[in-house]
């Protein structure tokens, strides 16, 4: 006869759902739409030719657990990952809120913040524990943007220059754009390439929509000048089609 499995230590087993503390799962997240539609965004506009698809792994509001403590957990706002094998992000991006801000700074950069034993801040383990290559902050209520890239032992803050920082491992950029975002306007983090910002899928077909009707106009202003040099050649008694 099998024997039942034995039961882990709280601090071993994994929670379900509902053992985790509002405090782990970070309540503001779900009455905020700016932190719905911006995750989303980034996505869309996150179109690197460095990497196939294949290669990378996106996500937003993904939980990771804290080593030896899997009741806490931690939940980026966007990151992307381009070395499954590692399964370490390339990029973490986190949109801070009043309830949300002090875990995402460490001490060495808010005076005001007071590190408690638990959870651990996000700074923390993105800087000594992950070693995450670069962690963005945009506070969209400041329109405030601070890129921190790892050198190997603590976070530096990057110069932003034009319109945000070009990360070379990505070959893409991350700025601050000013417009609307599924009929929302506001500031908002967007990718860029050489080329400028990048285009969703809505704005490429918008885009595509412009330029077939702008070659229709032009067609369309061809055949009337066309007629109108026709009409005078009948007048001077020259048949066009015979030219």
């Amino acid at each position: 006869m099998s024997q039942p499995d034995q039961e882990l230590p709280s601090e071993k087993r994994l929670p379900t759902m509902y053992d985790l503390s509002i405090g782990a799962i970070e309540k503001s997240r779900f009455n905020d739409e700016f932190h719905t539609l911006q995750p989303r965004f980034l996505t869309e506009t996150f179109q690197t030719k460095k990497y196939t698809p294949e290669q990378m792994f996106v996500a937003g509001d993904l939980n990771y657990y804290e080593p030896g403590n899997v009741l806490w957990c931690h939940t980026p706002d966007w990151y992307v990952v381009v070395d499954k094998a590692s399964r370490i992000p390339l990029l973490i991006v986190e949109l801070p809120s009043p309830e949300t801000e002090k875990s995402n700074y460490y001490d060495k950069l808010d005076a005001k913040y007071i590190k408690i034993p638990r959870p651990t801040p996000k700074w923390e383990i993105y800087e000594e524990i992950v070693k995450v290559p670069y962690y963005v902050i945009y506070d969209r209520d400041k329109n405030q943007l601070r890129i921190f890239r790892h050198n190997g032992t603590i976070y530096q803050d990057m110069v932003l220059a034009g319109k945000g920082f070009w990360i070379e491992e990505l070959e893409l950029g991350l700025g601050v754009w000013e417009g609307s975002y599924e009929e929302k306007p506001g500031l908002w983090l967007r990718w860029y390439d050489v080329d400028g910002w990048i285009l969703t899928r809505m704005e490429k077909i918008e885009e595509q929509t412009r330029l077939v009707a702008q070659e229709r106009k032009r067609a369309d202003e061809w055949e009337m000048k066309f007629r109108i040099l026709a009409q005078k050649l009948r007048e001077l008694n020259i048949d066009p089609d015979s030219l």
